[in-house]
């Protein structure tokens, strides 16, 4: 059972949150202001900053908040950065990282198409600066197609992240409605599969949200195609329109097929899988639980 969008304007009570606040979500917000640095839980409107800012865990967005790129669904603003690059960045992300005494941290930016390599040697280097003052932290990079530049993407996997992610977003159909016409289904599984190819040890993982058009069929083939290029890790959530400017709401998932897309997808033999109405690509839970089964079952090599 779904609900219609058209017939319920108003959101159903399993999406609301509270309003972000507190002693930690402030401290950490002056301190991300401080070194000039972005966060996509701010850019993106996500849902659960104040859970996670509270907690102490932000998703750091390196390259600017100037994406190169105009998805439909995207709150993230849009232009042309012009080749422009922080070169402290990756340092200043590794000091406020290391001031947090964080054991797990996600790093993502915005598309830049304006860069020759996409912005991947930024990328690396910040893994690297991470790495470099926080030996023991675990380093999720959530990156760009690179335009399906795959010596691209072999530059960030050989900076060696814990985990390699980059979100497919949506089923093959609704790719050109949905995402930037420079997004494109099998590239993007192309990535994926690539980075695995190159890092079999280490976890890459993907993120579909749901809820703007695509048929549960479409959700089973997207997964079967995540799982067919190696993907380990797989999240799927609730869209939420961040403006009028954007793509409606086609449906609101009740939880109950969440948990029925999570069954299906453990089935298919995922390592983890994360599943309902305010599941996000980062999220704190399943942060922790990524990070247990780094450090445990799976183990992680240099």
């Amino acid at each position: 059972m779904v609900v219609q969008a058209e017939t319920a304007r108003r959101k159903p009570a399993w999406l609301k949150v509270r309003a972000p606040g507190g002693q930690n979500y402030a401290r950490l917000k002056q301190n991300l202001r401080g070194l000039n640095l972005h966060t996509v839980c701010e850019e993106a409107h996500c849902p659960n900053i104040g859970e996670c800012w509270s907690g102490g865990t932000a998703t750091i967005m390196v390259l600017g908040d100037t994406c190169t790129r105009g998805c439909n669904f995207c709150a993230v603003s849009t232009g042309n950065p012009r080749g422009r690059v922080d070169p402290d960045e990756p340092e200043n992300t590794a000091l406020a990282v290391a001031s947090w005494g964080l054991t797990y941290v996600v790093v993502t930016s915005v598309d830049r198409d304006d860069l020759p390599d996409g912005g991947a040697l930024h990328f690396a280097s910040t893994i690297r600066a991470l790495h470099r003052r926080c030996p023991d932290l675990l380093v999720e990079v959530l990156v760009s197609d690179f335009r399906g530049n795959l010596s691209a993407v072999e530059m960030v996997v050989g900076a060696k992240p814990e985990v390699f992610a980059h979100n497919i977003e949506t089923v093959e159909r609704l790719q050109r409605p949905v995402r930037d016409p420079r997004a494109k289904y099998w590239q993007s599984m192309k990535v994926l599969e690539h980075a695995k190819n190159k890092a079999p040890q280490r976890l890459t993982k993907s993120s579909i949200m749901v809820g703007i058009g695509e048929t549960d069929e479409e959700i089973s083939k997207t997964l079967a195609d995540l799982r067919d290029v190696g993907c380990d890790v797989v999240t799927l959530g609730q869209y939420l329109r961040p403006s009028e400017r954007h793509l409606p709401v086609d449906r609101y998932v009740e939880p109950e097929i969440f948990q029925a897309w999570q069954d299906e997808a453990e089935a298919m033999g995922f390592a983890y899988v994360a599943s309902g109405p305010l599941v996000r690509s980062s999220y704190k839970a399943g942060e922790f639980y990524i990070e247990n089964l780094l450090r445990g079952n799976h183990g992680v090599s240099s």
